[in-house]
């Protein structure tokens, strides 16, 4: 059972211990409140601010797993805060470990600080978490995604537009390297896993990747310099720096450009589209039960 007056007294402390530079947000003037507001808790958490007030209220409907999640990412909780979120909400926590979608605290504190910098949090199978405003303009909102197309390699073979994001000369490659990637990570992890349920599902669907499958090549991994194709910027040139969290099987991506490169006066222009595209999402915001 949902135990409301402690689930609002829960998330009224976290967010009081907040702080807007914390999480990557603005101070601001004329704050009144010693923490967050609760707009801003609702946009890190990808909600509507009525309904994250009512949670606080003590009203309103249990939220879905799906809800609790996007507010523990929101409120930078521990694994240990996320599973009492869960306990308080009438939930069984979800399972920690490599398919644990929960990004660590420490993680987010940097991706929170690289606002003028494309960088996403993947997991080990490609799928994004989460994204700084910048990497949205870069690669679109694909931490939104749901399901098997949530990951990059599943997209590659099975969605033929997602490969226009990148210079057509790297695509043989990157088939490669998706695959390979794959078998190691189902190596890994075994059947049963999520890695294993991936392959299956893009082996149902891609004469392409049953061909590299059965190649069983190994040991292929990402180029330092990666080459964009952007829709709207064109082709940039950039380099992928990598941070891991092995403990969560997760990787911090950061794309930068060569000071003074056309790449870096291209990565300018994207700064003002990021802003838009956080404007227009936050304007979209909607509650969800």
């Amino acid at each position: 059972m949902i135990d409301r007056i402690g689930l609002a007294e829960f998330l009224r402390t976290r967010r009081d211990l907040l702080q807007p530079e914390d999480v990557g947000l603005p101070r601001g003037s004329r704050r009144r409140t010693s923490g967050l507001r609760r707009e801003e808790v609702a946009a890190l958490a990808h909600m509507s601010v009525d309904y994250y007030a009512r949670l606080e209220r003590e009203r309103g409907p249990q939220p879905s797993e799906q809800m609790l999640a996007s507010i523990a990412q929101g409120l930078h909780l521990s694994h240990a805060e996320r599973d009492h979120l869960f306990r308080l909400a009438g939930h069984t926590p979800p399972a920690q470990g490599s398919e644990s979608e929960h990004v660590s605290p420490g993680l987010l504190r940097v991706l929170d600080r690289l606002d003028d910098t494309p960088a996403e949090i993947v997991t080990e199978v490609g799928e994004t978490l989460r994204q700084s405003r910048m990497g949205v303009a870069l690669t679109g909102d694909t931490a939104s995604l749901r399901g098997p197309e949530r990951s990059l390699g599943v997209r590659w073979f099975t969605d033929p537009g997602s490969r226009s994001l990148y210079a057509p000369r790297d695509h043989d490659f990157l088939s490669r390297m998706f695959a390979s990637g794959l078998r190691e990570v189902v190596t890994v992890r075994g059947p049963g896993s999520r890695a294993a349920a991936l392959a299956d599902y893009v082996l149902d669907r891609s004469a392409e990747f049953r061909t590299l499958w059965a190649a069983h090549e190994v040991g292929l991994r990402p180029k330092e310099v990666k080459h964009f194709a952007h829709p709207e910027v064109g082709e940039l040139e950039l380099h992928c720096q990598q941070l891991v969290d092995p403990g969560h099987a997760h990787s911090l991506l950061v794309y930068t450009a060569i000071p003074g490169s056309e790449s870096a006066e291209k990565l300018r222009l994207l700064s003002v589209i990021g802003a838009q595209t956080l404007q227009g999402g936050l304007t979209r915001t909607q509650p969800q039960g």
